[in-house]
């Protein structure tokens, strides 16, 4: 089959097969196809959007382009959690040891941050020792013995995406929905879980920046999973502020640990446990009153954080975690605030921003390669509807870096707006699925 046919058939509004999916892609990445023509085909798909049909194919043709975990000798419902990203979010090391004290099995492979959004990996490696790269050998068996594992994703899994997202990238074809639809579910599904739930983020610090935009997304990943078999499950929630108050890795970690106490912002602690319900609810079979006094008890109880503790130890992780907590992570040697110049009510919160200054002051990285200062981010101290007197701290700034805090202060300062005007508390959860 030629290019220039699949091409001209997407371009006409017409569904393209499996088969020639498969030639589309298969041929990409064995350097058949020139990347010129899967440019074109993706700026069809890009104005004609794929079918539902044709994003089940596709999710699936990629997901077989690299290797998959088998989590099938595991016991227990195989839980997994997707978030498209976000600033402050550090869910998944909430979520996860509360799944896994509640017999849930917790099997993820989670990425590192870029840009303004956090990553998983970085935050998990700011503590002393852990490891995010294990042997498939050594990730079933953590996971078999304590409920839960966290690895950085690796390039064999689903290799087909990763280049067919180098060229959307650079061919304006990123924000298209099938495509990042398809993108997330191949790299879910080649992981053996029985069950995922996706957070959707939605607002000025998301990818996704209107809400109907993230329903349509949550939708599609959910029948792409349903299609091939998953139990779906999803939320969309808000990301016009940072989630919770941390951004930066070894502050993020920290707010992680209070949460698990208990002791958690009351935004990031309700996120984390409506995720974790929607997973009992779906897994068990429970209404949603049972489930969430299931995880109330577990934090209440200290299970929570022990298994928290067992988890950061079985993979590396300093084992002075358990008596010392957020004492043994790294901390910045400067600290500052950043204060109102004017009284009044937190109107807007430009979140996309306050990553970015998290980032310049090298919590995150612009490119892959990249280093990141574990120590360095900054604390929120005032959210969308609070009230702040001229003068008081709007965030404060933890850093390593004066000429970094330079170039970071500006950028936060002129991400709050503050209102003369009473404003209403931001709405933090849209819809659950």
């Amino acid at each position: 089959m030629r290019m220039y046919d699949l091409i001209k058939k997407k371009r006409d509004n017409e569904e393209n097969t499996r088969e020639e999916l498969a030639e589309i892609i298969n041929g990409y990445v064995e350097g058949r196809i020139p990347d010129y023509q899967v440019s074109a085909w993706l700026m069809a798909v890009y104005f004609n959007h794929l079918s539902p049909g044709e994003r089940y194919n596709l999710t699936e043709i990629m997901a077989e382009s690299g290797d998959r975990i088998d989590l099938s000798k595991l016991d227990g419902i195989k839980v997994d959690k997707h978030s498209t990203g976000g600033v402050g979010d550090k869910v998944t090391l909430i979520i996860g040891p509360i799944a896994a004290s509640l017999g849930l099995t917790f099997a993820k492979l989670s990425g590192r941050g870029l840009g303004h959004t956090g990553g998983t990996i970085d935050k998990l490696e700011s503590i002393p020792g852990f490891r995010t790269s294990l042997s498939e050998k050594e990730f079933i068996e953590n996971v078999k013995k304590h409920g839960i594992a966290v690895v950085g994703q690796t390039g064999k899994i689903a290799p087909a995406d990763k280049k067919l997202y180098a060229l959307r990238d650079v061919t304006a074809t990123v924000d298209e929905i099938s495509l990042i639809a398809s993108s997330i579910m191949s790299k879910k599904l080649s992981i053996g879980s029985d069950l995922i739930i996706l957070d959707v983020k939605t607002g000025n610090g998301a990818f996704m920046k209107d809400v109907s935009e993230a329903m349509v997304l949550a939708e599609a990943m959910i029948d792409i999973g349903k299609r091939h078999g998953r139990i779906m499950g999803a939320i969309v929630s808000d990301m016009n502020q940072p989630l919770g108050k941390a951004v930066g890795n070894s502050l993020e970690v920290k707010e992680a640990i209070e949460t698990l106490k208990g002791d958690g912002p009351e935004d990031l602690s309700k996120i984390c446990k409506t995720i974790t319900s929607r997973m009992l609810q779906l897994a068990k079979n429970i209404e949603k009153a049972k489930a969430d006094e299931m995880i109330d008890n577990v934090i209440d109880s200290g299970e929570a954080i022990k298994k928290f503790e067992e988890f950061i130890i079985a993979q590396g992780g300093t084992s002075e975690i358990r008596n010392k907590g957020s004492k043994v992570l790294p901390e910045a040697k400067n600290k500052e605030s950043v204060c109102s110049n004017k009284s009044g009510y937190i109107k807007y919160i430009q979140t996309e921003n306050i990553g970015l200054a998290s980032m310049l002051l090298g919590a995150g990285r612009m490119r892959k390669e990249d280093s990141i200062d574990p120590s360095v981010g900054i604390v929120i101290e005032k959210k969308i509807g609070d009230y702040v007197e001229k003068g008081d701290s709007l965030a404060k700034i933890f850093f390593n870096d004066r000429e970094k805090y330079m170039e970071s202060v500006k950028l936060i300062k002129d991400s709050f707006e503050v209102s003369d005007e009473h404003v209403e508390k931001q709405r933090l959860i849209y819809k659950i699925y």
